[in-house]
C-alpha cells in the first residue's frame, strides 16, 4: 500500500512513541503539536514529551505492574522508556528522570529523524481518506475535541476521570463480605460489604478528615459540577452517606439475618470477575489515605487496590465500544487512538499505547499481520481492557489485577506477582520469537 504519510496528533508521550515505531519501519510521518502557537492549561514547556505531573515512571521491580510494562516495553524497543532510561534520576527502585532533560532529548530524537516532520500548528480537522493516529492527550483541545466527538458521537466521549478504586478480588475478605443484589433481584453481580454502627461511624470520622488532593483551579467546576467525592459528600452529614451510596435497604447481613447499619458494594469491573469497582466511592483523597481510610471497610483490611479513585480534568473516549486491541477504530479502517486519551492512565501505559497504535498502523499500511499480544502479558492485558466491551469503562492503569490468574493459588502476594511477571516476560519473548 503506497501513502505519502501518517499523521500523528499530538506530541505527547504516545504520539512521539507511536511517530518513532511508524518512522523506523521506513514510513513518513507528520507530528503535529500545537504547541507554542497554543498551550493547554496544564502545558508549558515548548519541547514534546512535557511531563506535567510528576517525573516519575513509577517502580523498576518486575513485582510492580508498572515495573513489568517498562521491561516489556523495552524488549519492543520503546524510544521513550530508552530515553528515560538514559537519562534516569536517583529515585531509589523507581525510574525518575529530570522533566526538561527528558523532553529536550524526546524533541531532539524526533527533530533528527529523517521520516518525522514536526509541524507546529493546532489541528481542527481530521482526514479520514489519511492515516491518523489520534494521541492528543487528557486537555485536548476544544476545536478538536469537537472533531473528534463528531467521529465517534458525544455520547462516547467523556470531559473529565472521576473514577472510584478498583479492589482485587482476591484481596477481599469473602467471610465478611456475601455477593448478592437489593431486595434479591438482579444475577448478584455486586459483592456487599456490610458495616455496623459502630464501624460505620469510625470509617466517616477518618473519611471527613483525611487528606485531599488540590485539583488546578481549570479542574474544579468541571469537576464538582459533574460529580460528587464521597468524602465532599461525607461532609455533608453522617447519615448522608447512608441515605446514598451505602444504603443498606434491601439487604440482609447473612451473618446476623438483619438489615446492616450501612453496606458499601462492589461491582464487577472485568470480563474475568478479578477486579471490582467501589460503587459511588468517586474521590479526590491521596492515594495514601484512600489505603488508610477504605481498608477500614470490614472485608476491605487487607484489599489491594488495582488502580485508586481519581479526579482530574481527563478528556477519554469508550474505547471499549469504539477500538479493538490494536488501538484502531473499529469503525473506521485508517483511525487510530493513542494514550490517555484511550482511557489507559499514566505515563507509562500511554507510552504502551502509542508503541502499540504505531507498529499495527505500520502494519496496516505494509500489508502485514496485526500485532496482538497474549493477555497473559501486561500490554497485552491493558490492550485486551480498553477493546473489551464494558458498560462502565473508566480509564485504566497497569495493575497485576487485570492478568488472567495464575493456575495455582499463591497467598504470598509478591510471589504471586513475581510468577505473573515471569509468565509475562516468558509469553512476550516467545512472541518475539516467531
Amino acid at each position: 500500500m503506497k501513502i505519502e504519510h501518517v499523521n500523528v496528533i499530538g506530541g505527547g508521550l504516545a504520539g512521539c512513541e507511536a511517530a518513532y515505531q511508524i518512522a523506523k519501519r521506513g514510513i513518513k510521518v507528520k507530528l503535529y503539536e500545537m504547541k507554542p502557537v497554543k498551550f493547554s492549561a496544564a502545558h508549558s514547556n515548548e519541547n514534546l514529551a512535557e511531563i506535567v505531573c510528576s517525573n516519575s515512571f513509577k517502580s523498576n521491580l518486575l513485582t510492580n505492574a508498572c515495573g513489568l510494562l517498562k521491561e516489556e516495553l523495552r524488549m519492543l524497543d520503546s524510544l521513550l522508556i530508552k530515553i528515560a532510561d538514559e537519562n534516569s534520576v536517583p529515585a531509589g527502585q523507581a525510574l525518575a528522570v529530570d522533566r526538561e532533560i527528558f523532553a529536550q532529548k524526546v524533541t531532539e530524537k524526533m527533530k533528527e529523524n529523517p521520516n518525522i516532520e514536526i509541524v507546529k500548528e493546532e489541528v481542527t480537522k481530521i482526514n479520514l481518506d489519511e492515516f491518523n493516529i489520534v494521541a492528543t492527550g487528557p486537555l485536548t483541545s476544544d476545536s478538536l475535541f469537537e472533531e473528534i466527538s463528531k467521529l465517534i458521537g458525544n455520547k462516547e466521549l467523556h470531559f473529565y476521570d472521576a473514577a472510584a478504586p478498583i479492589i482485587e478480588k482476591d484481596s477481599i475478605d469473602m467471610s465478611i463480605a456475601f455477593i448478592g443484589d437489593r431486595y434479591g433481584k438482579g444475577e448478584a453481580d455486586y459483592i456487599n460489604l456490610p458495616m455496623n454502627k459502630e464501624e460505620y461511624e469510625k470509617f466517616w470520622n477518618e473519611l471527613v478528615n483525611a487528606e485531599i488532593v488540590e485539583l488546578h483551579e481549570f479542574e474544579k467546576r468541571e469537576i464538582f459540577e459533574g460529580c460528587m467525592p464521597v468524602e465532599v459528600m461525607a461532609k455533608r452529614g453522617i447519615d448522608t452517606l447512608r441515605y446514598g451510596p451505602l444504603k443498606p435497604v434491601g439487604f440482609d447481613d447473612p451473618r446476623t439475618g438483619r438489615r446492616p447499619y450501612a453496606l458499601v458494594q462492589l461491582r464487577q469491573d472485568n470480563k474475568e470477575g478479578t477486579i471490582y469497582n467501589m460503587v459511588g466511592f468517586q474521590t479526590n483523597l491521596k492515594f495514601g489515605e484512600q489505603k488508610r481510610v477504605f481498608s477500614m471497610i470490614p472485608g476491605l483490611e487487607n484489599a489491594e487496590f488495582a488502580k485508586y479513585g481519581v479526579m482530574h480534568r481527563n478528556t477519554f473516549i469508550n474505547s471499549s465500544k469504539l477500538l479493538d486491541a490494536t488501538f484502531k477504530m473499529k469503525e473506521q479502517e485508517k483511525i487510530y487512538f493513542a494514550g490517555q486519551i484511550t482511557g489507559v492512565e499514566g505515563y507509562v501505559e500511554s507510552v504502551a499505547s502509542g508503541l502499540i497504535a504505531g507498529i499495527n498502523i505500520s502494519n496496516q499500511i505494509l500489508e502485514k499481520e496485526k500485532m496482538i499480544f497474549s493477555n497473559d502479558t501486561m500490554i497485552g492485558a491493558l490492550c485486551e481492557y480498553i477493546s473489551t466491551a464494558n458498560e462502565k469503562f473508566q480509564p485504566m492503569n497497569a495493575n497485576f489485577g487485570i492478568l488472567p490468574k495464575l493456575s495455582e493459588r499463591i497467598k504470598d502476594k509478591q510471589e504471586r506477582y513475581r510468577k505473573l511477571a515471569e509468565k509475562s516476560i516468558e509469553k512476550l519473548k516467545k512472541k518475539l520469537e516467531n
